[in-house]
């Protein structure tokens, strides 16, 4: 029986956050479903970033899990750079040119495309260095590599080693042939073979986008139809579960486990065992949870209770979640009401049973972070998985990103450019609130 090591599981779970990506980058990105998904995704100790000679998409397993934990729109921006590097054919065109400005200027030509987006999968900051530079290519009108390439011959040396730290993303040590010979491993055909299938990619790329793309009108509904689309095919309960932070909790594998030679070794050499018990068995839960339920004037209480029974069905379903779950849930209208915690599934019953809203002022969401981060300085909040904010209409946000992931439902409509950046959102459908109620 093979037991799975450190870095076969560490890619194995990259793989998975690989296909969350993917879905996150297809919202917003509908027409570039195909692109995303050619690359075939693997992982190598030996690189540093993505990289890719137009047929894998190279990844360092460990360092990337460290990476999403930390910084999950980096990898959602280096993903679709590396694939939009493939559409734009960056790997094949390097020609006679010298090769690190070549990729430097594939590398600022792809990040202005990504800057230009203006979707919350993919926006940032803009650092001085990276407005600056964009500046100078709207006053050109150079917008394509190639231009780019030309235009980094005014700059210093300096210069371009600022520049090469601000645009660095990706590895390109496998594009296209070097000194004559190519990357590509057993089949000197490979590069043609990958070329040719990404100008196909991109002649659909380029239909999809020019069908949903006749003006800014369509395109804005278009993205908005995609989106609600999207989650209409999503249930709550795939939603719940995607938006929930799974963690790995290890158990001794004791069916891999032999006995005697633990036992001799602690015989022979006292406190030394020959072999030592193999964390094998994976088990994914979550430990603790906020929900927080808007309990404003204009709260529907039937949709209440029904979102509140569903929800906490699936947070507490066996065998699903980390053992032990703890959920903390939250009244709040312009202040927090009161605070149930739930660590089982019997619990749950007993409170919605006997459930009664408390609140009835205006809409504050703020109340309900700073409450949480109380909880966590008494240490009663260890392990925050994340915050689930029920609400039917707006309120007012807080200024700073929480480290923890926060959802906000809604049951109406909503003004989304007054929603943060970093919150995630969904408006609940039809389905959604029937299954419930």
């Amino acid at each position: 029986m093979h037991i799975e090591t450190q870095t076969e599981w560490e890619s194995r779970m990259f793989l998975k956050v690989m296909d969350y990506l993917r879905d996150e980058l297809c919202i917003d990105f509908p027409y570039l479903e195909r692109a995303l998904s050619a690359l075939s995704p693997e992982g190598k100790e030996n690189v540093q970033a993505f990289a890719t000679e137009g047929i894998h998409l190279y990844f360092p397993p460990a360092r990337y899990l460290d990476v999403f934990k930390k910084n999950e729109q980096f990898l959602r921006r280096a993903y679709l750079h590396t694939v939009l590097h493939c559409l734009y054919a960056h790997l094949w065109q390097c020609g006679k040119r010298e090769q690190n400005r070549w990729n430097l200027s594939c590398d600022i030509a792809i990040e202005y495309l990504i800057d230009g987006f203006e979707v919350a999968s993919t926006r940032r900051l803009l650092s001085w260095v990276r407005s600056s530079f964009y500046e100078k290519m709207r006053q050109e009108q150079i917008f394509s590599a190639a231009g780019i390439y030309e235009l980094l011959k005014s700059e210093s040396i300096d210069q371009l080693s600022q520049l090469s730290q601000e645009f660095y993303v990706d590895d390109h040590a496998l594009w296209g042939k070097k000194n004559g010979q190519s990357p590509m491993q057993n089949n000197s055909n490979q590069e043609e073979d990958a070329q040719k299938k990404w100008q196909k990619i991109a002649r659909q790329v380029q239909f999809q986008k020019e069908k949903s793309e006749k003006s800014d009108e369509m395109l804005a509904a278009a993205r908005e139809e995609s989106i609600a689309a999207n989650k209409r095919q999503r249930s709550y309960i795939e939603f719940l579960k995607k938006f929930a932070a799974f963690q790995e909790q290890l158990h001794c594998d004791m069916d891999n486990f032999d006995l005697n030679y633990y036992t001799y070794g602690l015989q022979v050499y006292g406190n030394l065992p020959l072999i030592e018990p193999l964390e094998t068995r994976e088990e994914h839960r979550i430990r603790e949870f906020v929900i927080a339920v808007d309990t404003s004037y204009s709260t529907n209480g039937a949709l209440i209770h029904g979102f509140l029974q569903e929800t906490l069905q699936i947070l507490l379903e066996k065998d699903a979640f980390f053992t032990g779950a703890k959920i903390h849930l939250v009244q709040c209208d312009d202040c927090v009401q009161e605070d149930h915690m739930i660590q089982s599934i019997e619990q749950a019953r007993a409170l919605l049973a006997h459930f009664e809203i408390k609140g009835g002022g205006n809409t504050d969401f703020r109340p309900v972070f700073s409450y949480i981060e109380e909880l966590r300085a008494k240490g009663e909040l260890r392990h925050l998985g994340g915050l689930l904010y029920f609400t039917d209409g707006n309120g007012t946000y807080p200024a700073k990103k929480p480290d923890y992931p926060c959802a906000f439902l809604y049951l109406d409509a909503y003004e989304k450019d007054q929603v943060p950046v970093w919150a995630i959102q969904r408006k609940l459908e039809e389905s959604d609130l029937q299954r419930m109620i």
